[in-house]
């Protein structure tokens, strides 16, 4: 099949004018997947028996979350007593820096991406005794697991 493009009597293919678009305005391929949240590397150092997670607080705010929703997660998680120190987060005993990576990851998947659309513009909205994840992209409300 051919299209005329413009005045001067040009022809060309579907294909053709596909690559062309793609080519002058910078389109992704179909295929690619575009990240719009990243989350920094966890700054994890040890002092004596304790772990401390250094920039807790900027995870709780690029996630927009409840600071003491995320630290109670990792706390459970990691079977530990935490606290909270202004930025950072003190876990009793020497915790592995990549488990805050697996556990930031989990996190991320269960109480922050919507599991309709995979959007993280969303909200955790309390109904009686339950937790919804409330999408903002898609409007999808789905409930959450248990903290």
């Amino acid at each position: 099949m051919k299209y005329i493009l413009g005045v001067s009597g040009m022809t060309l293919s579907y294909d053709d004018l596909l690559k062309r678009l793609k080519s002058s305005q910078n389109i992704m391929e179909s295929g690619t997947k575009v990240v719009r949240l990243e989350l920094p590397k966890p700054i994890i150092f040890w002092v004596g028996n304790k772990t401390i997670f250094r920039n807790f607080m900027e995870f709780a705010r690029i996630v927009r979350r409840d600071p003491n929703h995320l630290l109670m997660f990792l706390a459970k998680e990691l079977a530990t007593a935490v606290s909270l120190d202004k930025d950072r987060a003190i876990f009793i005993g020497r915790k592995e820096p990549q488990s805050f990576s697996v556990l930031i990851n989990r996190y991320m998947k269960d109480f922050v991406n919507c599991p309709v659309c995979g959007s993280p513009d969303t909200n955790i909205e309390k109904v009686k005794r339950l937790q919804f994840l409330v999408c903002e992209a898609c409007g999808a409300k789905s409930p959450t697991k248990s903290k």
